[in-house]
């Protein structure tokens, strides 16, 4: 959309007409084709996700999270109990449909409820869940519910700079990189550069056609393995 110009000929941004306060994340499913999203439940995921999140876990997958493996069950018990109660982060449990396994988690938080911004995090995903079509799967889900659902315009995610995989996984999946901020946080006693990548609402029908088109039961073999890459489609 272009810009306008005021009175005094100065350029201004284009017109939001009738907007108003966006709500918080509330749904508690999200289905698809090959996986749902359920709001964590502390009792019913703890089995599984304990899995993802203890100490069998792959230490490598912990290097860019804030978070570090759970050596207790009782401990994560506690976590998980608190992060299903939270509004913001909202966090989901991402469950096979195959198998009703859960085998990673995510949220939707940072939500400016007046801007309409809203930020997909806590991506935590078994090696099982990666690089599958339940993984983009869940993120589709995510999005369409914080963008068509919801109506927020904008819709972020971050990771440290240096976090290769999930820098290449945002552009895989449609978002814009928009830049770096230096020295954006302290975390593990280290400095994390913070990339910022974004989807915003007038492009999200293009990023959500892509996806459904990549993830559409005839593009993979009975096998499942996928006919088209999702950057062919």
């Amino acid at each position: 959309m272009e810009n306008q110009y005021n009175s005094y000929h100065q350029p201004i941004g284009y017109a939001v007409r009738k907007w108003s306060k966006r709500d918080y994340p509330t749904k508690a499913l999200l289905e698809g084709i090959y996986c749902r999203l359920e709001k964590i439940d502390p009792v019913r995921h703890l089995e599984a996700l304990y899995q993802v999140y203890g100490p069998e876990s792959s230490s490598k997958n912990w290097t860019y999270l804030p978070l570090e493996p759970f050596e207790n069950k009782t401990v994560f018990a506690t976590y998980l109990e608190t992060i299903s109660q939270s509004q913001d982060p909202f966090h989901y449990a991402i469950i096979d449909k195959s198998s009703g396994k859960a085998l990673g988690t995510l949220a939707l938080m940072r939500t400016n409820l007046d801007q309409g911004t809203i930020e997909v995090g806590f991506v935590i995903y078994s090696d099982q869940l990666k690089k599958t079509r339940i993984a983009t799967e869940a993120q589709y889900l995510l999005a369409c519910y914080a963008i068509d659902d919801l109506g927020y315009r904008r819709y972020e995610w971050k990771c440290d700079a240096l976090n290769e995989p999930s820098r290449k996984a945002a552009l895989r999946l449609g978002f814009t990189f928009e830049g770096i901020f230096r020295n954006a946080l302290v975390y593990k006693e280290r400095n994390r550069d913070t990339a910022w990548f974004s989807i915003i609402d007038s492009e999200w029908a293009d990023r959500k056609e892509r996806l459904e088109s990549w993830l559409d039961s005839s593009n993979f073999t009975a096998e499942g393995k996928q006919k088209r890459r999702l950057n062919e489609c």
